[in-house]
């Protein structure tokens, strides 16, 4: 096995915060200083560090727009859930004559707590309307894809 050549000494001044990154890094992998030093500039300065760079932004940037596809289509079934709920809602209750209004007023507070407390447990434990609903549908294209 041929000897490889000596390695070369180098004195380098880094600023306090970022020699204790530095420190903190080697320490939580148990490498020296010295190596993540090197594999840092050697990473730096390969030629193909800036597309490896452009590949890991474009795969963040891929993962985070799937998420966001995600956020918009669970907020269109919440915004469709209470449009529905509040159609079905106006359609079906009828207005109430002033006394039973009062009293159905004083009765809306005990079934609003109930109303928050079955949504906690609900949130709490699942399953999510979300999950309940298919991707599936026909006609539709997916939008984890």
């Amino acid at each position: 096995m041929p000897k490889s050549p000596r390695k070369q000494r180098l004195s380098v001044y880094l600023d306090p915060g970022v020699m204790s990154r530095l420190a903190e890094h080697a320490a939580r992998r148990d490498h020296s200083r010295s190596l993540v030093a090197e594999a840092a500039i050697e990473s730096f300065l390969s030629p193909d560090a800036a597309e490896r760079q452009e590949a890991a932004t474009t795969r963040r940037l891929d993962q985070i727009d799937r998420r966001m596809a995600r956020l918009e289509r669970d907020l269109g079934i919440a915004v469709e859930t209470l449009a529905v709920f509040i159609r079905f809602w106006l359609s079906t209750t009828p207005a109430l004559p002033e006394p039973a209004a009062q009293a159905a007023r004083a009765k809306a507070g005990e079934r609003y707590e109930a109303f928050v407390t079955a949504l906690g447990r609900r949130l709490a434990k699942g399953p999510k309307l979300r999950q309940e609903i298919s991707e599936d549908v026909p006609g539709s294209k997916r939008l984890d894809q």
